[in-house]
């Protein structure tokens, strides 16, 4: 199976905000592609592109090399790949299923098993550089699972993907989602509450961005998710739903392993607040006005 690219088929299951860009990169690399999604115009849209239409997640493994998955959830991921017709109801032996989705490392592991014993290989292999990155084919690939396994895939990856580390066995891909995305939403608490620090003392937030994006203080999160704000432009390149049920993922993974995160919890707090205020559809750079409110609430605080 690790022959040309070109000689691979591909089967790929979820076509939403990720899915869908990443399947059409797949798609024009060549590569025989079988398509699969609870909504049918993406699916439309790729067969129209060229791709192959599968009528079930089981149609979509059952002649393929490599399968993938880009899915909201945990629950998701376990109807499609262990569902009646799911992935492991037809996959062929030595296939290797790919899931990008973003679950807890655990889950991942159960999933792994699963398809191991229907005669697959399974690799966890989440995703960073949200739907920009899906557009424009660069996004960073932590894959989890047997390296022979990823040498199959790792055509199909490229595809899509810039950077593509093999972090280790099965669960490590969700290890580093988890630890990226304690970063990232860290960072965008932390820049938040810098911006409006900097309002607060009528000093220019933008120039403060600017002179911060010189030194150390200079991050993607500083650069772009601050000029979002200072834009108040939240929308939504990674919802702030998804990144509330990624803080689930990275409390709950830390929690496992005695481990604390006292300066995340910030950040789960923010997204939560948005929420509860039904603005689970903005961007998760709208944590900045969950600290604009407070600050806000503060000032009028009688002293």
């Amino acid at each position: 199976m690790e022959g040309e690219a070109s000689d691979l088929r591909v089967g790929f299951v979820g076509l939403g905000a990720m899915g869908k860009p990443i399947a059409g990169h797949i798609l024009s690399h060549g590569l025989t592609l079988a398509v699969h999604s609870r909504s049918p115009g993406p699916v439309d849209e790729l067969v129209a592109a060229g791709a192959l239409r599968a009528a079930s997640p089981a149609e979509a493994a059952s002649d393929a090399d490599v399968i993938l998955t880009s899915l909201p959830g945990a629950q998701e991921v376990m109807d499609v790949v262990l569902g009646g017709s799911g992935i492991t109801s037809a996959i062929r032996p030595g296939a290797v299923v790919v899931d990008l989705s973003t679950i807890a490392p655990q889950t991942a592991r159960e999933v792994a098993r699963a398809v191991e014993s229907a005669g697959g290989s399974f690799l966890d292999a989440p995703v960073s550089g949200g739907t920009r990155g899906a557009m424009e084919g660069t996004l960073s690939i932590m894959v989890g699972g047997r390296a022979d396994a990823l040498a199959v895939a790792i055509p199909v990856l490229t595809a899509f993907g810039r950077t593509i580390v093999h972090v280790g066995a099965s669960g490590a891909g969700q290890i580093a989602k988890a630890c990226n995305q304690l970063v990232v939403l860290s960072a965008i608490q932390a820049v938040s509450e810098a911006l409006v620090l900097a309002r607060a003392a009528d000093v220019d937030p933008g120039r403060v961005r600017e002179a911060l994006l010189g030194g150390f203080a200079g991050s993607r999160v500083l650069d772009a998710h601050g000029l979002r704000m200072l834009a108040r432009n939240f929308q939504a390149g990674g919802t702030v739903k998804q990144n509330r049920r990624d803080a689930d993922i990275v409390i709950e993974t830390a929690s496992l392993l005695g481990v604390p995160l006292d300066g995340f919890r910030a950040a789960a707090n923010s997204l939560q607040a948005l929420v509860d205020q039904g603005r689970e559809g903005l961007d998760h750079s709208a944590i900045y006005l969950v600290v604009e409110e407070a600050a806000a609430a503060q000032h009028t605080k009688p002293r």
